[in-house]
């Protein structure tokens, strides 16, 4: 097994910090370095208000030069140097001003670089997971929310991680060596300066705590706008053939104007929290100009200490005021990476590897399935399709017919009985051999934004342009693709929107019966063709597919009657099964549901 499938098939469960060393794998080092690059700045900052200090103080003033400046001042010239040459001191603070430079370059690029590698990661293993997990995990979730996982709660993580958390590290360190200094150069001010740090702190928290509810708000808000958005795009054409446009354009006029108004209340709230914070800083700030001007004034300290304590003072409190926020926003990150543990956590299939080719009967042995718990969908089904024959299914909607196929690929699995192929229960056949071995048209094929060609060929890999117009002959498709501009590089649109019903369907047959599998199941996959164009698929899958096992799932007697072995399917169980002659004898459902589709005019009858 390499290890791409060994990545793909983890079924060990995370705590969230696990979750979290997981996804940093590869950017720790990266992050640490910018952490580092950002601590070297912040020293630098708290450096040059002594420096200024110093300056007027003994420079400009007659103050004695500090015990721990004597060797600096010396390695000048001495103070007198520097009071005749004051550019010295300019090109000091120039070049700590360029090497911080350099340092905030290498702080920003390799946070980038971190937050790329993080997200690149968590983009992956998130994609590379969903993409392996059963389809009744899947089915738990709806494609807005998975989608949402992999991109705006990646971004979240790493938006706190790359930003915010770094910024705390910033934050402690400036606030520690701020502190420090201010410390050393008057302890009582510092000390006054230091009793308004909680109460800036708490004042934020609380103001982001109360916060936090409304922007989770607003968020889901914009959820539902950009979902009506996408679903008016996606079904422009309903729109307009129903003339819905004023309806819709009032719906999302009326969804907008409640969404603008959730962000003007929650604007005006933080509009508060910032005009107090301001104020509160504001006289904290008074408070240290008076006291200090007093103790400048009595001696107790120089104006240059008083100078570099206030920017000191200013430099502390506007990252103080950011802790709130980045403490409520640790809560918003950690709801982000337990939504992204949920997936991770939910264990995957264990996909395997190809082993061959598979060959033998396919045998139902008292099979019964349900989606939900006390809701069967099939009940005790049993029947044999042998290697090489045809098996019809038929049956009214919510039957089970599509259950029946989805059980035969492996999507799914028993409740209790068995399904195999070949005498092997299909719960051991890996899904990688099982899906390289049963080719499964569905009800809905799926079809991307590529061209034809690209559609086509993505089942199979190595196709040639021979391989892919052979695919379309025998769907019946070619005469339609030549009919187009660009042939089999026309670009089909979203989900094939440029496509009719029918020319869906046969790209999706063409797809299937390219991989020439032993096993291929139709799932009602020619229900919107005509039945001239019916009955010529089928001959010609007869002659390409000649010696393959066939499944073929409709509502429409034409397309199954003429299989091997027939089964009808009521309410979850097999009611009919035998040759179409010997149902029409039998006179049960299959003879109503004959008469009935055999007894309308042939212009009705195309259209059942």
């Amino acid at each position: 097994m390499n290890n791409r499938t060994k990545k793909q098939t983890r079924t060990e469960h995370y705590t969230k910090s696990g979750l979290l060393k997981y996804f940093l794998k590869g950017s720790v080092g990266l992050f640490l370095t910018a952490v580092a690059a950002g601590m070297v700045i912040t020293f630098f900052a708290a450096v040059i208000p002594k420096i200024i200090g110093f300056t007027i103080d003994s420079v400009l003033g007659d103050e004695p030069v500090p015990q721990g400046y004597a060797a600096v001042v010396e390695l000048f010239g001495g103070l007198s140097a520097l009071r005749n040459d004051m550019w010295i001191i300019a090109l000091v603070i120039a070049v700590i001003a360029a090497v911080t430079a350099v340092f905030r370059y290498m702080q920003i690029y390799f946070n980038n670089r971190a937050n790329q590698t993080l997200m690149r990661r968590m983009r992956n293993t998130l994609f590379y997971h969903i993409q392996r997990l059963p389809l009744s995990a899947l089915n738990k979730h709806n494609t807005g929310d998975l989608i949402q996982r992999c991109t705006s709660d990646a971004d979240v993580i790493s938006g706190f991680i790359s930003n915010q958390f770094v910024m705390l590290v910033r934050i402690v360190f400036l606030l520690v060596l701020s502190l420090v200094f201010m410390f050393t150069i008057n302890v009582k001010l510092a000390a006054i300066a230091s009793a308004f740090v909680p109460v800036i702190v708490g004042f934020s928290m609380f103001f982001h705590f109360r916060a936090r509810k409304s922007f989770k708000k607003c968020d889901e808000n914009e959820g539902i706008l950009s979902t009506y958005a996408q679903e008016n795009l996606t079904g422009v054409r309903v729109v307009r053939a129903f003339g819905r446009e004023r309806y819709e354009r009032d719906k999302f006029d009326k969804q907008n104007e409640y969404y603008t108004g959730l962000w003007v209340r929650l604007e005006k709230f933080m509009a508060l929290f910032w005009a107090a914070s301001d104020l509160i800083t504001a006289l904290q700030l008074l408070f240290i100009v008076v006291i200090g001007t007093v103790y400048c004034v009595n001696g107790d300290m120089s104006s240059g200490d008083l100078v570099a304590f206030i920017s000191y003072n200013t430099m502390m409190i506007g990252p103080i005021r950011q802790l709130g926020r980045i403490i409520s926003n640790l809560s918003k990150a950690g709801v982000s990476l337990g939504r992204i543990a949920e997936i991770m956590n939910t264990d995957e299939e264990a996909y395997g590897e190809n082993e061959g080719a598979l060959s033998g009967d396919i045998v139902f042995d008292n099979v019964s399935f349900s989606y939900e718990q006390g809701k069967e969908v099939l009940s005790n089904v049993s029947f044999t399709v042998p290697q090489g024959s045809t098996l019809g299914i038929i049956g009214g909607t919510g039957s089970g017919k599509s259950t029946i196929a989805a059980l035969m690929d492996g999507l799914y699995a028993a409740d209790c009985g068995t399904v195999s192929i070949g005498g092997r229960d299909v719960k051991d056949i890996p899904p990688a051999t099982l899906r390289r071995n049963v080719g499964f048209v569905m009800q809905e094929g799926y079809i991307y934004s590529r061209t034809i060609a690209q559609n086509i060929a993505i089942a199979a890999d190595g196709a040639d342009s021979a391989d892919i117009e052979r695919a379309a002959q025998t769907a019946r498709l070619a005469s339609n693709i030549s009919a187009f501009a660009n042939g089999y590089d026309t670009i089909v649109g979203e989900r094939g929107v440029t496509l009719s019903g029918g020319q869906r369907q046969r790209t999706a047959i063409a797809r299937t019966v390219i991989r020439e599998t032993p096993y291929i199941i139709f799932d009602d996959s020619l229900s919107a063709v005509d039945s001239d164009t019916d009955a010529n698929i089928r001959r010609n899958l007869a002659e390409r597919c000649d010696g393959a096992t066939t499944v073929i799932i409709s509502h429409r007697i034409t397309t199954v009657m003429h299989a091997d072995k027939i089964i009808v399917v009521d309410g979850g169980k097999i009611i009919e099964q035998g040759t179409s002659d010997e149902l029409i004898v039998a006179d049960g459902m299959y003879k109503r549901i004959y008469d009935l589709q055999m007894s309308l005019p042939d212009e009705l009858k195309e259209e059942v």
